[in-house]
């Protein structure tokens, strides 16, 4: 066998053109292998044993720009080289790179495929678009038990420091000294206590750009228990935070020319004693009062504080990124975050950019009408809607009374999951977003 075996791409109905002998078009048809998306085929050498694997790469109208990395998720271990018409050079290595992904913190390390990069492929950016990706996937696979906030915090300062930035974290009743209520009421009832960590890079003479993740490590629904069924992922509740550090570390690595921004409030929503009831007035940073009304919306509170903050220094753009609502997932499903922004031609080049990558996301409405669903009889503002309707616009439009109108602001309601195995997204955590917008921004604000 080869030392680097061949991966033929072949397109649907492709393969009567394909590079490939008489006798391997035969056995190609022999086997029904005509070139739809997915599927590998071992070819046969002289000796009988495997030289090459067809891949399928599907019709041009449907293909994926990360096709390739359902080879990566199927083949066996060992290295591999991409012949055949497989297109852009480096989004193909990229899909194979992604779609090789695999946790294995907790179980014995299965070998997995490697590439050799394709002739004109951009080594530099696939390194740093995969490592993002993976730091995002790790980050929403590991257990609660292994990154809860104590945790969480001390792989955002080694990820800081590995950079070379500096960080502060303001923990515990420190957040009620200097501000944040409503973190601090939200992770209080843990014995892992509430924190907001904070990290700055980049020049400041370039546009401020300021990152927000939601780090709610796990979420029982507080008081408002919920039921198991619902539980069972709630270690994913910091996907927003885990894509905010992935987007920053592509960010960083890359050189993009902003003076970058990352704030990271970090809670466990547990159930205790002292933990925030449904109906209690909490304060906010902003100073805006806020009636509860449902414990397991607390995404949405200590974002609020962290946006209140980052807003205090005028940035060019705030963004967040939270898995907020399973509203966004009866709308737009697992695939498909939606994206709620004040510029609406910036974000449709975000929504453009990912689709030409394969990074969906789909731009839903700051729809003004929809804002007096958030009336409070007794404070400024309830946190959840009356009725339960259009969920997902009314926490976006929560979370947009928190950032002075003039600021640019934009708000990713993500899932962090892929239900099931896609291209270029093996099953369990995964990123969202991230390539979509480290495109948008290098052609914003350049390298």
């Amino acid at each position: 066998m080869p030392t680097t075996l061949p991966v033929i791409c072949v397109a649907e109905n492709g393969v009567d053109a394909a590079d490939l002998s008489e006798a391997h078009k035969a056995w190609a048809k022999s086997n029904g292998f005509t070139g739809q998306s997915g599927k590998l085929l071992a070819l046969p050498d002289e000796t009988g044993q495997i030289g090459a694997q067809l891949f399928g790469l599907g019709a041009d109208a449907n293909r994926s720009a990360l096709v390739l990395g359902l080879a990566a998720s199927a083949l066996p271990a060992g290295t591999y080289r991409l012949e055949g018409e497989y297109g852009d050079p480096t989004l193909a290595a990229l899909g194979f790179r992604l779609g090789a992904y695999g946790f294995d913190r907790y179980a014995k390390a299965k070998e997995r495929p490697t590439l050799d990069l394709p002739k004109g492929a951009d080594a530099a950016e696939i390194e740093t678009l995969v490592t993002s990706a993976f730091i995002a996937r790790d980050l929403v696979n590991t257990p609660a038990n292994d990154l809860g906030p104590d945790a969480l915090e001390a792989w955002i300062v080694a990820f800081a420091e590995t950079h070379g930035v500096e960080h502060n974290v303001v923990r515990g009743d420190d957040l009620l000294a200097q501000n944040f209520p409503m973190i601090h009421a939200v992770g209080r009832a843990s014995d892992q206590a509430p924190r907001l960590v904070d990290f700055s890079w980049g020049d400041a003479v370039h546009p401020k750009l300021t990152l927000v993740g939601k780090g709610v490590t796990f979420d029982t629904g507080g008081l408002n228990i919920k039921p198991g069924n619902s539980m069972a992922l709630m270690k994913k509740d910091m996907g927003g935070a885990a894509n905010v550090l992935g987007l920053a570390n592509a960010i960083m690595t890359a050189g993009i020319k902003v003076r970058l921004r990352v704030l990271i409030p970090v809670v466990e929503n547990s159930i205790a004693g002292n933990a925030f009831r449904p109906g209690d007035v909490l304060p906010s940073r902003k100073g805006l009062t806020v009636e509860i009304g449902n414990t397991d919306a607390e995404g949405r509170l200590i974002l609020a504080d962290a946006l209140a903050l980052a807003d205090e220094e005028d940035p060019d753009l705030i963004i967040d990124m939270a898995t907020l609502t399973g509203a966004a997932r009866v709308a737009l499903g697992p695939d498909l975050p939606p994206v709620y922004a004040r510029d609406e031609a910036f974000a449709k080049t975000v929504v453009d950019h990912g689709m030409a990558i394969d990074d969906p996301l789909w731009p839903m409405p700051l729809w003004n009408g929809y804002d007096k669903l958030l009336t409070s009889k007794i404070a400024d503002v309830n946190h959840i809607s009356t009725g339960g309707l259009a969920g997902s616009i009314t926490a976006a439009l929560f979370l947009n009374r928190f950032v002075k109108p003039q600021t640019e602001w934009m708000h990713f309601d993500i899932f962090a999951w892929s239900p099931e195995p896609r291209p270029g997204r093996p099953f369990g955590g995964t990123d969202h977003g991230i390539r979509a917008l480290y495109s948008a921004l290098k052609d914003r604000y350049g390298q």
